[in-house]
Order: structure tokens, then sequence, then C-alpha cells
């Protein structure tokens, strides 16, 4: 394991919990054993997704909620590991951290670079939204009270990037009940890789009678996998090519990872009816190599020619007030989010793909120049280096009348403003500086752009009970969007003449910058350019020239979303409801200056839905039935260069059937979770976009034909654990098994495309390959005491290779495609204690 001196801090803090004065453990450790043991059970769980503290089974929407006593004993620590328990979640990753999250197969993909559509799944730590344009925030699961996934648009209590669903992680908060608390360490190794572990902790302290203290944190180093094996790559043109290898980046589980941070939180009764919580987040993720395995290669193998390595970074200071107006409930929620990443990555996939495809040329360096300052050619490798600065301010305001009342209601504003400060600069070493983008040698493209996004909505639900056993909901959200970008991106310009810029062309980069005149350099050589807008760039081709300055590239939008809802009780343990609702969207501004801003797509969703308690609260079955109309859908995909562009696609219906059931008697637990999900487009995806979906003339073409299945979405998806336990002595042991499944899926919708460089139509949904379908299990074993808990485990017990997603680096190539699979069987044991 590899501990730097912040992370061996770290974990001394976290063990010197374990020795706090007997006298002091022995005084609360009946307060601690309350606190944990009485998470509520899986037949039990109180949520809170109708802003509101309800029993699970008394809420008329479709949610599935993960208690922390299910997490605790299933090792949940990641998104990953939630989201197997999800069926109607599916997921798309390049790498721990850069997650793309989908609901109910409302998946086009290619969504989740840092200047594409915002998420259609929100994500919410308690109650602040920490969603963000560049990959789901990888929340370290510990003292978590519980998980809620909220399947189906969730158009009027939450928000914009509600469209799909949304995920919320309840914290635990801190309480007055006395001084306690937990200690866990893991130690795992992985099967072909290294070795693993885990330590973290939380203490509870009452600081005096009004004010409780509550504070986690955590150290996790996840061993590699993937191993970087020696290979050489040759460049065009020949004689006189260039050969290369990786020895120097030649390495055995390579992709390893550390994950470090820690959570604090106040709680302030100011008195009996308001109560002030102030929290405050940190986390760090240090990625190391790929995850991404090439499979042409071998098993858990890739060659790769550059360093590659990201790191993570986010705070979030929250605060949320709670309150009561008489009666009535009161509760503010703000937030500041603040999120940093950056990423090296080697790129030599893709000059290895030009070098093919413009072989007739010289290859990638006789279409692109690459030359020194000498005139020699040099080695056509790419190397990115990217950072991306996201930061997210966020405020609500609601109230909610008496719960008890036949009539109640919740309403209040939300505000959002998001921004993202993108730098992506693509680099080839001894690149000539008038090949190169203006000012920096060496660049051969460079991205540098900022851009925000800002919501604002009124919001209101009202419920009736028309009887003591049938209810209807009604509910809407009236909201505003406003999305703007700016900067520069491409490459750069050779004032002094042909061949201008590195690939020869004017049509990007410095060639389509401003000048003061508001005409572009290409049509105005010999004009002065106006200054970056955004600092770093060498000037700015991406905006609105007004009155002699630039502005922003600005869409705006507005309307309204809403949810209707009737539920019926039969008798006490039955739910029965039906259900409308939609969700929206926002439109934004492509980064391809040449390209128009998309717009917002829309969700309706019409479901019912019933839950059952049998057998005296033993059993419950959950379970519901939709259908799904996406009109419109934003599609993000690689375009020319590799470049992302989002428009808007045909129409498309998703229907599907999930359900939920668990028993639990005596020593005994079950629990199940399946979907079925059947999304396909109602017209075809056109090469070039056409209203009316015939792609005909032009040169334009098919796509992806009507009926195609959307991509990502399994159709079948399901997870089954078990868990008994008996009495031994003073000790309870146990015995636990989980088993996920899920089908296969296309990793990409489009069936023809253009390929790059020589107009010949290829398949990229071929080209990438399917997401092949597969089962995992996990074991555990273990016994535990009145304030100990000892484990042995096994996840992925039959070493399988689960593929969570394909990639490319080059989106209309034919050129090797990565997988990112499922750790290998990982055998563990865990030890916790609480005092």
């Amino acid at each position: 394991m590899k501990f730097s001196s912040s992370r061996a801090v770290l974990a001394a803090l976290l063990s010197s919990v374990a020795i706090l004065p007997t006298a002091a453990l022995a005084q609360t450790a009946p307060a601690a054993e309350s606190a944990i043991e009485d998470a509520a059970s899986d037949n039990d769980i109180i949520v809170t997704a109708q802003k509101r503290e309800e029993n699970i089974q008394n809420v008329p929407l479709s949610i599935l909620a993960l208690g922390e006593k299910k997490l605790d004993q299933l090792n949940v620590t990641n998104f990953q590991n939630f989201t197997a328990l999800l069926p109607s979640v599916s997921f798309q990753s390049s790498q721990p951290g850069v997650t793309t999250v989908y609901v109910r197969g409302v998946a086009s993909g290619g969504d989740g670079n840092h200047s594409a559509s915002l998420p259609s799944v929100g994500f919410y730590l308690d109650e602040q939204p920490i969603t963000t344009i560049g990959g789901t925030p990888d929340i370290h699961i510990y003292d978590v009270a519980r998980i809620e996934s909220l399947a189906g648009p969730q158009g009027t209590l939450y928000g914009a990037s509600s469209e799909a669903g949304t995920i919320r992680i309840i914290t635990n908060k801190p309480d007055h009940t006395g001084f306690y608390g937990r200690l866990d360490g893991t130690v795992n190794t992985v099967n072909k890789g290294g070795v693993g572990g885990l330590i973290e902790g939380v203490i509870n302290a009452p600081l005096n009678e009004i004010i409780a203290l509550r504070v986690t944190g955590f150290y996790q180093h996840d061993a590699g996998y993937i191993d970087n094996v020696p290979g050489t790559r040759s460049f065009l043109p020949r004689p006189g090519g260039i050969t290369v290898n990786n020895a120097a980046f030649v390495e055995k589980d390579y992709n390893d990872s550390d994950i470090y941070g820690g959570r604090a939180a106040l709680k302030i009764d100011l008195d009996e009816n308001w109560t002030v919580t102030p929290t405050v987040l940190y986390q760090e993720q240090r990625n190391n190599g790929t995850f991404g395995t090439d499979q042409s290669v071998g098993d858990l193998q890739v060659q790769h020619f550059f360093p590659e390595n990201r790191r993570d970074r986010f705070v979030q200071a929250a605060l949320t007030i709670q309150g009561k107006l008489g009666n009535w409930d009161l509760t503010y929620a703000g937030a500041y989010f603040d999120r940093r990443a950056r990423q090296v990555s080697d790129y030599t996939d893709y000059a290895e793909a030009y070098d093919s495809l413009y072989s007739s040329v010289g290859g990638v360096a006789g279409y692109f120049y690459f030359q020194n300052a000498a005139g020699q050619n040099i080695d056509s490798r790419q190397l990115i280096i990217g950072t991306d600065h996201f930061t997210k301010m966020s405020h609500e305001f609601r109230v909610a009348s008496p719960q008890e009342e036949r009539f109640r209601i919740v309403a209040g504003g939300f505000f959002q403003r998001q921004t993202n400060q993108i730098h992506q600069e693509y680099l080839v070493q001894g690149l000539a500086p008038n090949l190169s983008v203006n000012g920096l040698p060496g660049t051969l493209w460079l991205t540098e752009q900022f851009r925000v996004d800002r919501d604002y909505a009124m919001f209101g639900e009202a419920s009736y009970d028309i009887t003591p056993r049938l209810t209807a909901t009604a509910g809407g959200r009236a909201y505003i969007f406003d999305n703007s970008l700016i900067g520069f991106f491409g490459f750069g310009r050779d004032p002094n003449g042909p061949p201008f810029n590195a690939a020869g062309s004017s049509r990007t980069g410095v060639a389509g910058c401003f000048t003061t005149t508001g005409q572009v350099l290409r049509d105005n050589p010999t004009g002065t350019l106006l200054p970056a807008a955004v600092a770093g760039g060498p000037c700015t081709n991406l905006a609105t020239f007004a009155s002699g300055t630039l502005r922003p590239r600005n869409t705006q939008g507005q309307g309204v979303t809403y949810r209707f809802n009737l539920s019926w009780k039969p008798i006490d343990d039955v739910l029965v409801y039906g259900t409308v609702s939609r969700g929206f969207r926002p439109g934004g501004i492509n980064r391809r200056a040449t390209v128009g801003p998309y717009e917002a797509d829309f969700l309706t969703n019409y479901e019912i839905g019933w839950k059952t308690t049998l057998l005296g609260g033993a059993l419950r079955f959950n379970g519901a039935i939709y259908q799904q109309e996406w009109s419109a859908f934003q599609f993000s995909f690689l375009g020319q260069n590799s470049f992302t562009e989002i428009h808007n696609g045909p129409d498309a219906r998703i229907r599907g059937v999930e359900v939920d059931t668990s028993y639990s008697s005596g020593g005994l637990s079950l629990t199940g979770a399946a979907s079925y999900t059947d999304a396909r487009i109602k017209r075809n995806l056109c090469s070039v976009d056409d209203p009316t979906f015939t792609c005909a003339g032009g040169g334009n073409f098919i796509s992806a034909p009507a009926g195609t299945r959307l991509p990502i979405t399994p159709e079948f998806k399901l997870s089954a654990s078990g868990r008994y336990t008996v009495p031994v002595g003073s000790a309870k042991v146990y015995g636990q098994a989980l088993v996920t499944y899920q089908t296969s899926a296309a990793s990409d919708l489009r069936t023809a495309v253009t390929q790059a460089g020589t107009g010949n139509i290829v398949n990229p949904a071929a080209l990438q390959g399917r997401l092949a379908a597969f089962a995992s299990a996990n074991f555990a074993f273990g016994t535990s005491f009145k304030d100990y808990t000892l484990e042995l485990f096994v996840q992925n017990a039959f070493d399988a290779r689960g593929e969570l997603s394909r990639f490319q680096e080059c989106g209309s190539c034919s050129q090797r495609p990565y997988v990112v699979v499922t750790t290998p069987r990982t055998i563990g044991i865990r030890l916790g204690g609480k005092f």
C-alpha cells in the first residue's frame, strides 16, 4: 500500500480514536450501540424524497432506498458498489470519478464531456445538488443514513438535472445522545493485481446542550490490476518514419488509486423549533494509469506511451436551516461546491489511427505538418493535459404545511449558478512554434473556455386526501435557464502564410478569432486581434461581437414541468398509485463555433405502481410499470477532429417494469430487485440534422434507423442478496451472498457515420463493440460481538470481466476500443469497532 505523509497523518488520527480513555467509552457505549444498531431495517426506512419524512412504503412514487444497515453489510463504499444494487440505474465510466449516470434507459451515449449536455440524473448530498457536467462526484460512502434512488422525472420538487431521476445520499447528522464513534479497517488483495486497503472512522461528540459535532474521515488505496506492457508504434512516412517504444512507462498494476477525505457537521439547536446545520466535505482522488483495458493486447493489458494520471479534488460548504413558523415547516438549504480536476492522458492511439487514415499524404505527420523548427519530421505522438474547474452555488427555500392535515402543500424557490473553466491542451513534443497554437510552442490544439449555467425555479406541490385512503397530488415547477459559453478552441495560425497552422486549415482556431472590426482573422488577415476573453487563450473565436466588444454566446429558455399523482390504499398494507410527470434538461451552446445551440429536451412519464407489506411486515414487494416519451433528446458525439458536438436527435420511447422485494424473519434476510427496459428511438437519427428525419438529400444518410435500441442500458438487470445470522454464545455469526446480473447493451447508438479522412461509411457501434452480459457474485462470512466485527469477504468471486463501458480515443476512426471492466476477484478482511 502507498501512504504519503498526509494520508499517514489522517490514518493516525483515525487510529487514535480507538485508544480513548476506557472510562469514557464505558460511559457512552450504550448510546453508541443504540445509534448504530438502530439503523432502520430494510422494511422500515424513513425517506425524505417528497421533502417530508415518510415511511418508504407510504411514498407514491418509484423509489428504492438502501439503508445504513444494508450499506454496511454489503461493504458499499463507492458509486459502483451501490449502483449495482439499483436495477434502474446504469452508467458510463472511463475511470473512477469520471462517470455519467442514467436512469430507466434515458441514455443516448456520449455524455459526460466537460462541454456537453447537463446530466439527466440529479445527484444530491443531503439537501444540496452536487451534479457536475464532467462526471458525477464519487462520494465515499461511510456514515451514510441511506441512499435514495428516485426513478422517473422529478420535475417539481427537484431541478433541471433531474429529468430522468434523482439519487440522494443522506448522511447521518450530529446528535446529543452521547459521545460515540466507529473505526473500521480493510485489507484486500486483487487477483492479477496488488494489495489495497481502507481505514475510516466517525466520531459524534455533543459539545454542549445545544451543539453537537460529527466528524468522518477516511483513506483508501485501491490496488491496480491493469498492466502497461512493452510495445512499439511506427509512423509514416517510410522510409524515414519514426518508431517509438514505451519502455519508460512499462509498469505492472498500472491503474492504482488513492482516495482520502472527510466530512464535518455541526448541529446547533437554537431552540426547540429551529436548527442550524453547517457541513463541510472534502475529498481528493488520485488515479494513475488507465482504467480501460485493450483486449487486442491481452487480458487486463494496455500499451501506452506517455504517463497518465488524474487528480480530482472537491470541497463543499453547505448550510441547512430548519424551523417552524407557527405550525409550518421552513427550510433553507444553500451550498457552494468547488471541484478541480487535472488529467494527463496518452493520445498515441489517435496518432496511430490518423497515420493510417492519411497514409496518402505521409500519415499523421504529413497531414498535420509535424516538424520542428529546423523542418525535420518529429515524433507524432500526442499527450493531452486537461483541467476543469467547476463551481456550483445553489440556494433553495421552501415551506411545508403540517403533514397531518388533509390538505398539505410544499412550495419554494430555487437558484443555482454553475461554472466551468475549461482547459485542454494537445501537446506534440518539439513542434515548431509557427505550427503551434500562437504563443504556446508544442501545443497542437487548445481549448480555453468559460461556461456558465444558471437555473431559476419556483415550485409547488399540493396533496389532498379525498378520503382517508385516496389522495390526489398535483404540482408544477416554473423554470428559467440561461447558459453561456465563451473562449477559444482550435489550431494556431502562422501570420507569415501557408500552411498557416498544423493542419493547413483556415476553418478553426486562430483563423476564426475576432478582430477589432468584428471580422474574423481569415476574412481580415491584416486586422488586429481582440484580446483573449478567457485567460490562457491566444484570442477568442467562440463569442458574439457587439459594439466593439465580445460577449459570451448565450441560450435561454423557460417553461413549466409538472407531476400529477393519485394514490389509493385499499387496505393498510397495500398502496397503489398512478402518476404522470414531466422533466427537462436545459439547452446549451456548442463549443464548436460553427455548430448552433442545442435545444432543451423533455421526458414525459406515465406510470402505475404498487407497494405492499405482508406477513406482519416481514415481506415487502414493490413495483412499477411505466412508459416514457423522450422528446428531441440531446445527443453528444465526437465529430470532426474528435471534437464533441451536441445535437437534438429524434424522439424515443422507453417502456419498462421494475420490482424490488425483501423478506426478513429471525436470522434470515433476503432482498431482490430487477428491471426490464425497452428503450428505442421512434424516428431515424440522421448524419446531418433533418427536421423531417428522412435523412435524404445533400449527402445525408441514416445514422441509426427508427427502432434502434438506445445504448448503455441493459434490457434486464437484477440483484439479489441473502444473509443468515445465528447466535453463538455472546457473538453472532453470519454468512451472506450478493449476486448481480445484467444483459448486454450497445455502447453506441449510431450504426453508420462518415469515417474521418476517407469519407467511407463505418459502423461505430460495431467498431466499438457491445457491452457483454455478465454476472458477479460477492460472499462474506463474519462474526460480530457487542462492540467488534470481523469479516472475511470475496468480491467478484468468479473473476468475471464485467464490461462497464467502452470507448475509443478517435470517435469515427477504425481503431482499438477500450473496455472498462469490473475489478477482478478481490479477497479481504474487515475489522470494525464501535465505542
